[in-house]
């Protein structure tokens, strides 16, 4: 059977992008604006840029600037292009053949990207290190055997299984960037903080927690061509102070509190782009400790929050509900979702019928932020009509995210948690099978029949099976009423008018080599 990646990748297509842009001329601090580079601001510094050690989109978006990959991502789409194959074809459900375009060279003087190069990067995916310890997005890989060399800008990759989410999870994505064999082995560990690629850009300079300066690759002779001559990223941690640093033209581009984009946008050239999100945000029980491993209590818990009520204090209004995990740009959406109202009546009922007719007592873990402790104080003025007392634990960021290592979940008891999406189903459905229990799936979930759902939805081929599959794990998901959904979330970005921002429709992903200057 023939695999054609070019029609049945896994699209996202719909995901719109609404600007709003601002009235007025342009302010007079900004009419001489030097147009060669731009300012942008990254919510933290830069921190591994080892593509199969990365930590987050951060890190990404400079990696994808300055590493090639076979195919990247086109602007503004999950769509594909070709990058540094000239040729790719899947010529089986199990093999992939690609062809190099000649002259490509890598920076530092590490001579030319070969398929060796090509090999040595993506088995580096399912070779653990000399302690034993996979990179951290071996998954990423899973479904990959080998990559065979056939000629120096030739090679065959071979996959043990088909995986139809190779395309959009790791060839356009991060961990289908190529890394220099010989540059790998000359920097060691060095290959965190120094990158070394053949794409448009270099990392000129990198001053931690000041910024990043990427600088066009004057040697490039790739396909994808960069629009500014250098581009600086400045970590600002605080939206205030970051909405407060485009205001005084000290940067070009931020991400921003949607609440804030009706009064940026009336600011002097400004214009906000809205970009409904992939996340997943929710919170749920710790089913392993009682109450909560009685599925009546778990129910008594989800008729009894209201999720409406969240939206309205603690996103505003602004932001839409979700009512299952996937967004509804994915693949494997399920718009026939209940919509569990809330109901005082049903939940006092369930509760009773648990033994719980005086409610109990339970503690909410939260990562500290403004936004997750209004969700939390609503979460828990709901809970306390029913009679659940709840405390809440407001942890900083390092601790709250630690709680996915060691097995430390298991001490939980009800979790609020957000999630980045990507853009292939089974990305989000990884984090909630039983082999993430003591990891990532913090409602210690199992079941086995989820778990074969996940596994078939990534080796099955066609979209509209892969789409059935995805909404029967969701049932499940839904049945167990161990996770309770309450919104995609809502991006939202300020840049110049002169400013085309270049954001993938997850929104947390840039390609800065698409940022280029607004057409009239």
């Amino acid at each position: 059977m023939t695999f054609n990646p070019t029609r049945r990748q896994v699209l996202v297509g719909g995901a719109s992008l609404a600007t709003i842009v601002a009235l007025g001329g342009v302010h007079p601090a900004f009419a001489g604006a030097d147009r060669t580079k731009i300012t942008v601001r990254v919510e933290k510094d830069l921190s591994n840029l080892d593509p199969a050690n990365r930590s987050g989109p951060i890190d990404l978006n400079v990696i994808w600037s300055v590493q090639q990959g076979l195919i990247s991502f086109k602007p503004g789409s999950t769509e594909w292009e070709l990058d540094a194959a000239e040729e790719l074809e899947q010529v089986s459900d199990t093999e992939i053949r690609f062809k190099l375009r000649s002259g490509l060279a890598f920076t530092g003087g590490y001579g030319d990207l070969t398929a060796e190069d090509v090999k040595f990067s993506f088995e580096r995916f399912i070779t653990p290190d000399a302690e034993g310890k996979p990179v951290t997005y071996a998954k990423d890989w899973s479904a990959l055997d080998r990559v065979e060399v056939t000629a120096p800008l030739e090679g065959r990759i071979i996959l043990k299984n088909p995986a139809p989410a190779l395309y959009t999870i790791a060839l356009a994505d991060g961990s289908g960037r190529i890394v220099s064999k010989k540059a790998f082995e000359a920097l060691g560990k060095d290959i965190a903080t120094k990158l070394v690629g053949s794409g448009p850009y270099v990392l000129k300079e990198w001053t931690p927690r000041e910024q990043f300066v990427l600088e066009i690759n004057p040697d490039y002779k790739g396909p994808i061509k960069a629009h500014f001559h250098q581009i600086v990223g400045k970590p600002i941690g605080e939206q205030n102070t970051a909405e407060i640093a485009f205001k005084s033209g000290e940067i070009d581009f931020t991400a921003i509190d949607p609440e804030n984009g009706k009064s940026m946008a009336a600011l002097p050239d400004a214009s906000i782009t809205e970009i409904p999100a992939i996340d997943y945000v929710w919170f749920g029980p710790n089913i392993e400790k009682a109450p909560f491993d009685d599925i009546r209590v778990r129910q008594a818990i989800r008729y009894a929050v209201d999720i409406d009520a969240i939206l309205q204090g603690a996103y505003s209004g602004l932001y839409p509900r979700a009512n299952a995990l996937l967004a509804p740009s994915l693949l494997g959406y399920w718009k026939d979702a209940p919509v569990h109202a809330r109901d005082l009546d049903k939940a006092q009922a369930l509760l009773r019928e648990a033994g719980h007719a005086d409610g109990f007592k339970t503690k909410l873990t939260i990562e500290a932020n403004a936004r997750y402790e209004a969700i939390a104080q609503i979460i828990q003025a709901n809970f306390a009509e029913v009679g659940i007392e709840v405390e809440i634990e407001a942890l900083e960021s390092a601790a709250y995210w630690a709680l996915g290592e060691n097995d430390a979940s298991k001490d939980l008891e009800l979790s609020l948690i957000k999630f980045n999406g990507k853009f292939d189903p089974g990305f989000q459905t990884q984090w909630f099978t039983s082999a993430q229990v003591g990891q990532w799936n913090w409602q210690r979930w199992k079941n086995a029949d989820f778990d074969a759902l996940h596994e078939k939805g990534g080796v099955t081929v066609d979209p509209a099976e892969r789409e059935k599959i995805y909404i029967e794990a969701q049932k499940l998901l839904d049945e167990s009423a161990a996770f309770i959904w309450i919104t995609h979330n809502l991006n939202a970005f300020a840049s110049r008018k002169w400013l085309k921002p270049g954001v993938l429709p997850n929104g947390n992903n840039w390609l800065y080599t698409a940022f280029t200057q607004a057409t009239a």
